[in-house]
Formats: C-alpha cells, structure tokens, sequence
C-alpha cells in the first residue's frame, strides 16, 4: 500500500491554520480519500471549527473523514513516563515539590514531539489515504525532527554504552552520588522515542507523499515569521508545496473604511511574492461571516484550492538549499526562465535581498549566519547560487555579481 498523502499545516497564531487544515481534510475526503485531519496544538480548535466533539482516539466526522485532538498527556505517558518517573523521583529528593517535578520532566517542545508521533502510528496502521495535520503555531518541533544521522547515532553507539556503565556503577552510585541512576526502562524509553524520532524523520522528508504548508496574514510581522519557519524548513530538507495567505480583504473593499487595510495588504503580497516564489501562493478572502461549520469550511476551501486537488504535491523541489563548509557557504535559490542577466546582492542582518534582471528573492537567513557575507553569485541550470564568506574580511553587505 503507498504511503498515505501527508500534509503538515503550521504558522503564526491566529492566522486560520486550523480552519485551512479543515477545510483540506473536507476537500481530501470529497476527493474520495479515506482522510484524517488531527490537531497537536495544545490550544485545540478543530473540534470548534469541524462543530464535532473530538478526543484522543479518531472520531468521524463526515462521510471519509475523521477528526482527532492529540493529548500530549497521554502520548507522554505511552512514550515517556519511565523517564519521567525517574526525573521525578531525582527532582523530589533536591527539594522540588511533586506538582512542579512532574512538570519539569518534560523539556520544552516534547509535548508537541510526542503528539506527532501520532503521524508515525497512522501511517502504520495503514487506515487513511491522507493525513491532515494542525501543527502547533510554530515550526520550532520541526526543527527538533531534523537530526536523524545525530539521533541514529545516539542509538547506535552512545545508548548502549552507558546502559553498560551505567548497570556497573549502579550498586556504588547510592553510596557515592547520592542520586537515583536510571534503570532499564529509561533506557528503553529513550530508545524507543529515538527509533521513532528517526522514522518520522523519515516520513516527514518523502516528497512523494509529505509536505508542509505555510499559513499567514498579509501582515508584515506574520509574514517575517513565516519566511523564518520557511528558510529551516529548506534548510532542513522539509518539502513546502504551498503557502496560503488568509484573510485577504477583497477588491470590493477597495473603497471606504477598508481601502486604507486593502491597500496595506497589496503592498505586503509584494513581499510574500518575493520570499517565497517559486513555491504557488494561493489566497482565501476574508469571509463576511465566522470560518465554522461545514458549509463555511467548503467555502473556505474552494477559495484557496481552486479547481486543484487539496491532497495533490502543489511543488515538488526544495526550492532553496543551504550548504556551509570552513567558514565559506552556497546558498543555492530555483529561480527558472530567467535569461542571464545582472545579479545583485544585498545583505541587512539575516536578511538577503537578491535580484535577477527584473525578479527579486527575499531570503531570511538562520541566525548561525549573522557573521557572513555575500560573497559572490552565479546563475546555470534553473537556480542562482550564492556565495557567503564568514568574517570581517568579506567584501560589503551590497554585492554586484
């Protein structure tokens, strides 16, 4: 059986992510996918805006379609509870009080960790054709998911040694350390959490069949959030198929009240054209009534989707990709049809704008490149690589090449 179509929807707060991630999962299902739309945002919405009360376990909610709340809680205790029990325990003894312990067993971003662990068992059980997610509002769990070679390390080579050290010091820690030293089954909880960590990664990064979705406002704060969550999610070889600016006020609000708001908003798709072309950036008006139910859940998705399908790969490249070596690295940006032309380049903090010709990218950096600067570019084969030098001996932040 192919592996199920999975899509990943995530963005800033309050920009309508959940009602996009509905209305695809209502549009897969008309499609005649058997489809499965769950939320991992501790802050659940879906049972509001699907009008179904939803739990822990799948519940239908329309004909091939089925909706789910992920409780972090008890995919915590399926995946973690030994550790916890043990940090717990280690916690008590230096003073802290049970409540407080129990809370500071899980590091921050674990709880959603765990919840999309959920992706992993669906596509095991092999009961859905596409899987809809609502992805807390942050890409920052994504990032955590990034390290497979790291993860299957630990496992391979660390885990099993200290298990072994571990088993030996044990009877003399008491006496000598005076702490608790973790039994087998920690040890067979971090395991566990890491084998599984490496196979999401790996569904996570199929490109024929996962990809990750961007929702925002034609607001300039979500929209910088948003080329931030998209520049690791390149970086980190996550395919993003489609972004979607909601809430667009529309051209009969051109006038009045809202033509000062419609005008603001023109002005910042300019930048969500720049920051994320190649990739298609579809649009959903702002509706004159509350995005809930059914019927405005399918108005919202034949806005966005058009005549497409909601479940099909909207783009199928990495549209940038980022490689660093001793201080020197390439930016490398899919900039097709473009005839040789001048290229210009200019670098503000972790910002980058560079133009070919008559189109200009917009790309934010991640922060471990503060210190570098263009250093040269050139354009073959579909895409524009660019050349970053780290030091103050680069040339200026404005570079011709």
């Amino acid at each position: 059986m192919p592996a199920p179509r999975t899509i990943l929807y995530t963005g800033k707060g309050g920009v309508g992510k959940t009602s996009v991630a509905a209305a695809t999962a209502r549009r897969c299902a008309a499609a005649g996918l058997r489809t499965i739309v769950l939320s991992t945002d501790p802050a659940h919405s879906l049972s509001d805006s699907l009008e179904t009360d939803l739990g822990g376990t799948p519940v239908a909610c329309g004909d091939n379609l089925w909706g789910q709340e992920v409780q972090a809680q008890e995919e915590m205790e399926r995946n973690w509870d030994a550790v916890q029990d043990w940090l717990g325990e280690l916690l008590m003894e230096r003073g802290v009080d049970r409540i407080n312990a129990e809370e500071l067993t899980v590091p921050p971003g674990m709880d959603e960790l765990f919840s999309l662990l959920q992706i992993k068992r669906h596509h095991e059980e092999e009961q859905y054709d596409a899987i809809v997610v609502d992805c807390a509002p942050t890409g920052e769990t994504l990032r955590l998911l990034s390290f497979p070679d790291v993860a299957g390390w630990w496992l391979e080579k660390v885990l099993p040694w200290e298990k072994r050290l571990v088993a030996a010091a044990r009877p003399f820690a008491r006496g000598l350390l005076d702490i608790p030293l973790p039994n087998e089954a920690v040890f067979d909880d971090v395991q566990r959490l890491v084998r599984n960590l490496v196979a999401l990664n790996g569904i996570l990064r199929d490109r024929t069949a996962t990809s990750i979705r961007l929702v925002m406002n034609p607001d300039r704060m979500v929209i910088r959030e948003s080329m931030r969550t998209f520049t690791y999610l390149n970086l980190y070889g996550y395919l993003t198929d489609a972004v979607i600016v909601n809430r667009v006020f529309p051209a009969e609000l051109a006038d009045g009240y809202f033509a000062g708001w419609r005008a603001h908003q023109q002005e910042q798709m300019e930048l969500v054209r720049s920051a994320f072309a190649p990739v298609p950036i579809l649009e959903a008006p702002y509706f004159d009534e509350e995005v809930i139910g059914p019927r405005m859940l399918d108005r919202l998705g034949d806005a966005v989707f058009g005549d497409a399908e909601a479940g099909d790969l909207l783009y199928e490249s990495v549209s940038r990709e980022l490689v660093s070596d001793n201080g020197d690295a390439t930016l490398r940006l899919a900039i097709p049809f473009v005839e040789k032309a001048d290229i210009s380049l200019k670098k503000i903090g972790l910002e980058v704008v560079v133009r070919v010709g008559a189109q200009k990218r917009t790309i934010m950096l991640p922060a471990a490149m503060a210190a570098y600067r263009p250093s040269g570019a050139h354009y073959e084969d579909g895409a524009l690589a660019v050349s970053f030098r780290s030091g103050d001996d680069g040339p200026p932040a404005d570079h011709d090449a």
